[in-house]
């Protein structure tokens, strides 16, 4: 009994430690198409997956996503993600893990850090880290309009749009800043929605012109420019005009 229990011993001491779960293949992008470039789009879903190799039992993966000190501009809000799963199908010791993410239409956009992390029955603990760019589905450049506009003539409006989802239709608001129509005017505001030409479109250029009545009344308008996509998503931005008498 005493050898017996001797090897036992022995054997029980030469045991190696569980290593700690190995990460690999973390990829991460664009949930409709399953991207793995970083890249996504608010108002749409992030898709993750990762390997994990364990030696012991999977307890808990944890995901966490926070921004880089973002600037949170007018209608949106600071969005962090943290989330434990502990599903049955990640339980166990070599999981494939594969989520995906809403990301809020509100939720700035600009650089997130990820960071997935696995923990064991042993209390092992294994993260990996990535950076994720949130993009606007709706993209707006080269934006140029005339500053002022003589009444009863036009002032022409241009700019780049790039919609991932297709543009479904762009309104034009303009409208008066308290203005008080004098003797022969009449008070003016426009509101018109585009779709000829942009319906559809990805990537497109926006020019037109806009014809002011020879009534209107002089001083500045304010122009509002809302664009939308075909998933519902808007994108609005504004600027000013001065309207001029003749």
């Amino acid at each position: 009994m005493i050898p017996i229990l001797g090897l036992a011993l022995f054997s029980c001491q030469e045991d190696p430690e569980l290593a700690a779960p190995v990460i690999s293949g973390f990829m991460f992008g664009e949930g409709s198409t399953h991207g793995t470039d970083a890249t996504a789009y608010r108002g749409s879903d992030l898709h993750l997956e990762a390997e994990i190799m364990a030696d012991a039992m999977v307890s808990s993966i944890i995901l966490t996503i926070h921004g880089h000190d973002l600037e949170v501009g007018d209608g949106e809000e600071e969005w962090d993600f943290s989330r434990t799963y502990t599903d049955s199908k990640y339980l166990v010791r070599n999981p494939s893990f594969h989520e995906h993410v809403d990301i809020p239409a509100n939720a700035p956009t600009g650089e997130y850090h990820l960071t997935l992390e696995v923990i064991d029955e042993a209390g092992n603990r294994s993260e990996v880290e990535g950076h994720l760019e949130v993009l606007s589905p709706i993209a707006v450049s080269g934006f140029e309009m005339d500053e002022d506009v003589a009444r009863g003539d036009d002032f022409h409006v241009e700019f780049m749009i790039n919609a991932i989802h297709g543009i479904h239709q762009i309104t034009v608001d303009v409208h008066a800043h308290g203005l008080t129509p004098g003797d022969g005017e009449v008070e003016w505001d426009f509101e018109q929605v585009y779709e000829e030409g942009y319906h559809g479109m990805s990537e497109v250029e926006f020019h037109e012109h806009i014809d002011v009545p020879a009534t209107a009344p002089a001083g500045e308008y304010h122009v509002m420019f809302i664009i939308e996509d075909e998933e519902g998503n808007l994108h609005e931005f504004d600027s000013h005009i001065d309207v001029n008498a003749m």
